[in-house]
């Protein structure tokens, strides 16, 4: 009977240790990757170029009394320019970046002025115009904290050039009028992302789209004579609203992101 007994502890300690030893290893499970952190505070400079709208509500008025001589009517034309600009952003909670900057453009916006009391017309140029601002921007947090899309605003200055005046088949006529300098405000925004994509490493550089729309004060010239400068019987009064579309691009000193823990 002992024996028997004997024999049977034997094969059941045998058995669990086949047991414990047939259980595979305990699994292990890897910590959650945490979310890519891209930090965007910093310094950054930008150039690029593209395209715009140049709208004016013109009308002619007399020289010395300021009188209406006739309806007021919106001329408009369009062109290509050339930007250069730098600014300094602050990221905070996380998934904000406000910033200031300050940029110039220089360029080819032409737009029409016409005279229909004298029967002339002639070619405005924007020539070039400058912006200092502020924006606001949001990250795509969790799916792109590369890409910033922002809106901004702020002050703005244009110079306008010299207008040549020829009648409506082309002649020049002897009239012009002065180039001058306009003063107002822009609104605008749009979106900003790291130039690291499709497999290619390039830290700290970005490209840039933006929209934006610029108001000018309306200003009144006088219409002159060639060589002598002497103001005629009429001058011109008219705003300026101006439209642009514009890439760019740009490089941040001291990109550090998005940088992902490894384990």
């Amino acid at each position: 009977m002992k024996k028997t007994l004997l024999a049977l502890t034997a094969i059941a300690a045998m058995t669990g240790s086949a047991s414990a030893a047939d259980l595979g290893a305990r699994p292990y499970a890897k910590a959650p990757m945490p979310a890519p952190v891209a930090n965007w505070t910093g310094f950054y400079i930008f150039g690029g170029g593209g395209g715009g709208l140049s709208n004016a509500d013109q009308s002619i008025v007399d020289t010395g009394t300021g009188t209406p001589l006739t309806i007021t009517q919106r001329q408009g034309g369009s062109g290509w320019f050339g930007t250069v600009g730098a600014g300094y952003d602050w990221q905070f909670s996380g998934t904000w970046v406000a910033g200031i900057f300050g940029d110039a453009q220089f360029g080819s916006i032409r737009s029409t002025i016409q005279d229909p009391t004298f029967g002339i017309t002639g070619n405005q140029k924007l020539e070039t115009s400058w912006a200092a601002g502020v924006r606001l921007g949001w990250l795509v947090w969790l799916v792109a904290p590369n890409v910033l899309s922002y809106v901004n605003g702020g002050y703005s200055g244009a110079h306008f050039g010299r207008t040549n005046f020829t009648t409506l088949g082309g002649t020049p006529v002897g009239l012009h009028l002065n180039g001058y300098d306009r003063h107002g405000w822009f609104i605008g925004g749009g979106v900003e992302n790291s130039l690291n994509i499709f497999g290619i490493t390039s830290p700290g550089w970005f490209m840039k789209t933006e929209y934006r729309s610029a108001f000018y004060d309306t200003k009144t010239e006088a219409i002159r004579f060639d060589g002598t400068d002497v103001p005629t019987i009429n001058s011109v009064r008219a705003n300026s609203w101006n439209q642009t579309i514009s890439t760019s691009l740009v490089y941040r000193f001291n990109w550090t992101g998005p940088v992902v823990a490894k384990y």
